[in-house]
């Protein structure tokens, strides 16, 4: 079991050393066989691959922040991992449904939002490169939660799956705290927000969002930035013009 790879990695790798041998070498008994059609296909699996291979190593980097694996450990890992990519604006979870999977960010950003009775939308967290989301209490109850989840721009991701997660607590027990330290950090973060907002003024709450996202200022919009610190977007673009002038 620990030496199992994924099959489609290991086809995409192979992929990539033929597509470099021949990129760097004349190899004239290949080369006509490949037409611009081809080619554009064969180099966006490259470019997938790529992007696969970098996600890997990102992700490996994330967790021996917390735990050591050895090689054999982290080629069982990688082979649970699933690749995908997400469009602008793709919901991947919804308020009702049952979280099946975690979330690890290698390239672009999602975002965690919900509604009040009255609809109006409340976003809980991002998630840019190199973080981790899901709606906690329903990867871990297995019921109904009430987490959205959307990509805020064309985004890359590794998924695992809850049934691959308790495969890994069986297969390598380490792992068991990797995850515990992972939930802990997302309670400590839900309780740091509710006590932000009943004890931080909307200045102070920018602050903090602009230090602990620095990446997402310039580019998130400012209405899902206003949704986030707890004011309504008008107050915020105020209050951001007035923090401005200041400088």
């Amino acid at each position: 079991m620990l030496s199992k790879i994924d099959e489609n990695i290991l086809a995409k790798t192979a992929f990539v050393q033929i597509y470099l041998r021949n990129r760097f070498r004349e190899d004239t008994t290949i080369r006509p066989l490949l037409t611009q059609k081809a080619l554009s296909r064969h180099l966006n699996i490259f470019l997938l691959t790529l992007a696969i291979m970098t996600g890997t190593d990102l992700i490996l980097e994330n967790i021996a922040s917390f735990i050591s694996l050895e090689n054999r450990e982290k080629d069982l890992f990688v082979s649970l991992l699933k690749p995908d990519v997400i469009p602008r604006k793709k919901v991947i979870l919804q308020t009702g449904e049952i979280c099946r999977y975690s979330t690890f960010i290698t390239r672009g950003c999602l975002r965690g939002y919900t509604y009040d009775k009255n609809g109006m939308e409340h976003v809980l967290n991002f998630a840019p490169k190199g973080w981790w989301i899901a709606d906690m209490y329903s990867l871990i109850s297995q019921k109904p939660g009430i987490l959205n989840i959307e990509a805020l721009e064309e985004t890359e991701v590794l998924k695992l799956s809850k049934s691959h997660q308790e495969l890994l607590y069986k297969e390598i027990p380490k792992f068991e705290r990797f995850f515990r330290i992972i939930i802990e950090k997302s309670l400590v973060a839900s309780q740091e927000r509710v006590l932000d907002n009943l004890s931080l003024t909307a200045e102070e709450r920018y602050t903090k969002f602009c230090n602990k996202y620095p990446s997402l200022i310039e580019y998130i919009p400012l209405k899902q930035v206003a949704s986030y610190i707890g004011v309504t977007p008008e107050f915020f673009s105020k209050m951001r013009n007035n923090l401005l002038k200041k400088k």
